[in-house]
């Protein structure tokens, strides 16, 4: 539900600002807050995080020494010898060559790569929220434009029928325009099991039923949010530098490269101090042994192998992490620009329509044109309408496509 106080209370902390609950009107940022509230991949990437810190106390563990206990009887002891041995010995490992501290660098790494993945988790499930939205967004536009179009055509009809019944104009004509209206009513039909379905995948997004989210007047996307320029340059080093996968890969190999001096740091063997005390007979005696593995079969060249190999495999992997980037980066950018001036054409043409359309309207209130004309006209508004709201959409999914190869918002105005 959004009325849980716990809700309101961490959307308040990440705004830092008092608001009324729940908002008389959401935008994107509070949503986003909502959806990192109630979305179960973070509560996943949160358990898996929380594991990782837990490995690292598992690594910093010392070993326990352990104790032994043998007593033993002499059936065949001396009369006035004491038939019994006692003996008590202990076995004290001591790690050489830095294991332990090889161990938690490791358990330490893997624990920030875990902590970033949070991080790369939250982006996809504000970039999904936001696509979510934006598919809303066109759906619930389209609506307007389709439905009039739609009424436009059916007066069309029934101007058309009254010159049928006339014979000013034959059966195919009023066919095709009948066709064509139908077409619109099907549009809207389908426009609008869009909505209701969009409004259900945002809901999802957000981490809550569809019920919770019902009535409620979802965010829009205007083109003021658009930004006219972007810096190929900027957005590469923000990229490189600061998307949490391409941090979490350095974790994960600095996490392996932890692992490697742990295998090297095996060839040296850890001694166990042995010191016993055993009462044998009535004499008491006193021992301290030694013991340490002898490396002469094999100096753990395999495990140090097989270490470098998947430090090599982490570094292929940021080389290609990287690699990646750069191309999406160049694509979802390209793809961006190419929308917005596919935007601005749509823009164009919907001025140009509504100009022609007034003027229609100005001729048939003058009785210089008929009414079918003008309404003929009026339906290509409308198709123009849509259109424009396609492109629309477009311009923002491209935009949103270039925002998750940064992973960081670049609308930074709000969305209204």
């Amino acid at each position: 539900s959004l009325n849980d106080s716990g809700l309101k209370s961490f959307v308040e902390d990440n705004l830092r600002r008092r608001t009324s609950w729940p908002p008389k009107s959401w935008d994107l940022a509070t949503l986003t807050l909502v959806s990192f509230y109630y979305h179960p991949d973070l509560e996943v990437a949160r358990a898996q995080y929380n594991t990782a810190r837990a490995g690292i106390i598992t690594a910093g563990a010392r070993p326990n020494p352990t104790v032994s206990f043998a007593p033993q009887y002499d059936f065949d002891a001396l009369a006035g010898v004491s038939p019994w041995t006692l003996a008590l010995t202990f076995d004290i490992p001591i790690e050489t060559a830095g294991k332990r501290g090889h161990r938690v660098a490791q358990a330490s790494h893997s624990a920030d790569s875990a902590r970033l993945n949070i991080a790369a988790t939250a982006w996809k499930v504000r970039s999904r929220l936001r696509a979510n939205l934006l598919e809303f967004y066109r759906a619930n536009q389209t609506q307007v434009p389709l439905r009039e179009q739609a009424d436009a055509q059916q007066q069309v009809v029934e101007l058309l029928e009254k010159r049928l019944a006339v014979g000013e104009i034959s059966g195919a004509e009023l066919s095709l325009i009948r066709a064509a209206q139908q077409n619109a009513l099907l549009s809207l039909r389908d426009i609008e099991q869009q909505t209701v379905e969009a409004r259900a995948q945002a809901a999802a997004a957000l981490g809550v039923p569809a019920r919770a989210i019902q009535g409620m007047e979802l965010p829009g996307f205007e083109v003021q949010s658009l930004p006219s320029k972007v810096a190929s340059g900027t957005l590469r080093e923000r990229a490189l530098h600061t998307r949490a996968d391409v941090l979490a890969a350095l974790a994960d190999y600095a996490s392996r490269q932890s692992a490697l001096q742990l295998e090297i740091a095996k060839q040296y063997p850890d001694v166990h101090l042995g010191p016993g005390y055993s009462w044998d007979a009535g004499a008491d005696k006193w021992q301290l042994g030694i013991s340490i593995t002898l490396p002469v079969l094999n100096q753990n060249q395999g495990p140090i192998a097989e270490a470098e190999a998947r430090r090599a495999e982490a570094a292929a992997r940021f080389t290609q992490l990287q690699a990646q980037i750069i191309g999406d980066l160049d694509r979802t950018l390209g793809g961006y620009l190419a929308a917005r001036r596919k935007l601005e054409t749509a823009e164009a043409l919907l001025g140009t329509q509504k100009r022609v359309t007034a003027s229609a309207k100005s001729q048939l209130d003058a009785g210089q044109t008929d009414r079918p004309t003008y309404l003929s006209e009026l339906v290509n508004l409308h198709a123009v309408e849509r259109s424009y709201i396609e492109a629309l959409a477009g311009a923002h999914r491209a935009l949103g496509a270039l925002e998750d190869a940064v992973q960081r918002p670049l609308n930074v105005r709000p969305i209204k």
